[in-house]
């Protein structure tokens, strides 16, 4: 069913469009014309203005033939840096960046497979219900564009976001709270040569703090790391100022609350010792989901895959995602590998197969809601 030229023409021709985070234009653009060359109306949110981008989330209802629940299919349309310029090679079954960039299958390899299915459940005239297809923006850089969707024209019951990586049937149903941690330490400074005593070294207070801190991987749901350090002007003066990134995640909130509590202490009790002054904020970026092997969207995905003869595999995963904010929003959504693989890497690479199989798991997705 699935035109496997096709797909690859479709794939190398998006993952060409430069759509770093809040300057997706040309791929909305892009997706706008290909949704509408099928017949279908879309619509674009003002989600781009409310967060200083340039392009909306791309919203788009394919009405359907069944009284069955409305389904909704989303992929995200910002890529993370190096990713302008990008060039994709063919080689065999395998699509890779050129070493100078990423790919871009994060997450035109979700878009694709989206597209295409809608192209063929037109061609084979497949009866389904009401399909919901939502390109967002903003996805790498906080989830932004599915935190300001409009709702308002959402109504379906299940989503499935085509934005995982893993074998072709990898279904995340578990995922972390995010807490993104911003530090400002402030010490005092002073001549480093004539009277370092005077000063107050905030690059040692930060060390102190984070020399005592638990990061990496604190147990098997929970992780923190401190990724952004800034800090001083030159090598005579006692560092006054540094400021900090952070984050901590956790599949358990409780755990998550403890770990930033834990590095909040960790700093507040460095910048006493050394007589600095620090300011910590945390902030939640999204919730946690726990979609239970017994709930609906599991069983429509069960005979989804029983169909398309792929193998289901539900996964805890450490990462963020659209799905989270979906889910915190009523929607009971998962995310679904597309066959990505080494994502937000200059080694991204994806196969062709996978990128068919995708493309027919959703196919039998659409086919599969009762």
């Amino acid at each position: 069913m699935v035109n496997r030229e096709r797909l690859v023409k479709e794939f190398l021709e998006l993952t060409a469009i430069d759509s770093l985070t809040k300057k997706e234009r040309k791929m909305a653009d892009a997706l706008k014309a290909k949704l509408e060359g099928m017949g279908y109306e879309v619509f674009e949110d003002d989600a781009g203005k409310k967060i200083g981008g340039e392009a909306g989330n791309i919203i788009c209802t394919v009405k359907g033939t069944k009284n069955v629940p409305a389904i909704m299919f989303t992929a995200h349309m910002d890529t993370v840096e190096p990713g302008i310029g990008k060039k994709a090679v063919v080689d065999g079954d395998m699509i890779r960046t050129d070493g100078t960039t990423i790919l871009g299958g994060d997450d035109v390899s979700g878009i694709v497979s989206i597209l295409e299915a809608l192209r063929v459940i037109k061609e084979k005239e497949i009866e389904h219900g009401d399909i919901q297809v939502v390109f967002t923006i903003s996805e790498e850089g906080g989830l932004y564009g599915a935190k300001y969707l409009d709702y308002s024209r959402i109504y379906a019951k299940y989503g499935f976001v085509m934005d995982a990586d893993g074998p072709i049937g990898t279904v995340s149903v578990k995922a972390p709270s995010q807490d993104k941690i911003l530090v400002t330490v402030e010490g005092k400074a002073s001549h480093a040569g004539v009277a370092p005593e005077k000063g107050v070294d905030a690059i040692r207070i930060a060390a102190s703090a984070i020399s005592g801190m638990k990061l990496g991987r604190i147990d098997y749901e929970t992780t923190a790391n401190v990724g952004v350090i800034n800090g001083g002007r030159e090598t005579n003066i006692v560092c006054d100022r540094v400021e900090l990134k952070a984050e901590a995640r956790s599949r358990d909130d409780r755990k998550l609350d403890e770990q930033t509590r834990h590095m909040r202490e960790r700093f507040e009790q460095a910048a006493s010792e050394f007589g600095g002054k620090v300011d910590f904020r945390a902030e939640r970026m999204y919730a946690s989901f726990n979609i239970t092997e017994n709930a609906p969207i599991m069983g429509i995905l069960e005979r989804a895959a029983e169909n398309a003869g792929i193998s289901l595999i539900a996964e805890e995963t450490g990462g963020g995602s659209d799905t989270n904010i979906f889910n915190e929003k009523g929607i009971e959504s998962v995310a679904v590998s597309s066959g990505m693989q080494k994502v937000h890497s200059t080694e991204e690479c994806i196969s062709i197969n996978d990128m068919v199989k995708a493309a027919e798991f959703v196919v039998s997705i659409i086919r599969s809601v009762s």
